[in-house]
């Protein structure tokens, strides 16, 4: 079904349904009302993660408040995309950035991790759904990505799902052995694990590559910025064996 991208999009943590007047909170309101100057009446499309996308007409009362109702569903919900981004947090804008561009990109989960050269230590969840909000409300995306606290490397190895191959985006391995490491996988859940602006240490390394569902790849012969190579490895990955195939 194609994408509806001209009108308005909000995410609403309510159940929809056809008929059930909705209170937008403060924010949204402000932004329809006083932002786009929009009218009782006026449509945009609402989405909640769970129940579809739906078309939605618009009550204002006043400049502070407006209620909105789903009339129809434009989109049902598609299934969640299993695939988990890991990386190491970084300062705010460029976090910011990052967690917009892997939901773009796809991401069903983030998770961010600490580890012996990460320079920022401490992860807003908030700030980082927010983002992830605001990236499925611009880019037509209908599941909103489980975020979690940030733990250290070695806690999340130690509770690691036998069941999930572990993508480990390593600057030490050889450049253009990528596609072929990512074909070997075959059908299985994936994750993909992004470090620091420092790179990961030498015993962060050996652990990794002594896991056996840890899968070592190279993302060229240029060092990436972590952002950038967030971007570059969710592509990579999801054009050999993800939803781009």
């Amino acid at each position: 079904m194609a994408h509806d991208f001209k009108s308005q999009r909000l995410f609403l943590n309510q159940p929809l349904a056809a008929g059930q007047s909705l209170e937008a909170d403060r924010n949204q309101a402000h932004y329809l009302v006083n932002v786009l100057r929009m009218k009782s009446g006026g449509e945009v499309l609402v989405f909640n993660g769970r129940d579809g996308e739906w078309l939605a007409r618009i009550e204002t009362s006043g400049r502070k408040s407006c209620r909105l109702t789903p009339l129809s569903r434009t989109r049902p919900q598609p299934p969640e995309p299993d695939l988990a981004y890991l990386f190491a947090p970084l300062k705010q804008a460029r976090l910011d950035y990052m967690v917009q561009k892997a939901v773009e990109m796809g991401a069903g989960r983030l998770q961010p991790v600490l580890t012996q050269n990460t320079q920022v230590s401490r992860v807003n969840c908030e700030r980082m759904r927010a983002n992830a909000i605001e990236a499925a409300e611009q880019c037509g995306i209908l599941s909103i990505p489980e975020t979690s606290e940030a733990e250290k490397l070695d806690t999340v190895l130690q509770g690691w799902p036998a069941d999930r191959a572990l993508i480990f985006c390593d600057e030490g391995v050889a450049a253009g052995s990528a596609g072929a490491a990512l074909e070997a996988i075959g059908q299985t859940k994936i994750a993909v694990l992004i470090g620091p602006e420092g790179g990961f240490s030498q015993a962060e390394r050996q652990r990794l590559t002594g896991l056996p569902y840890v899968i070592p790849i190279s993302l060229g012969p240029r060092i990436l910025r972590a952002d950038t190579a967030a971007v570059a490895a969710l592509a990579l990955v999801q054009s050999v064996i993800g939803d781009w195939r």
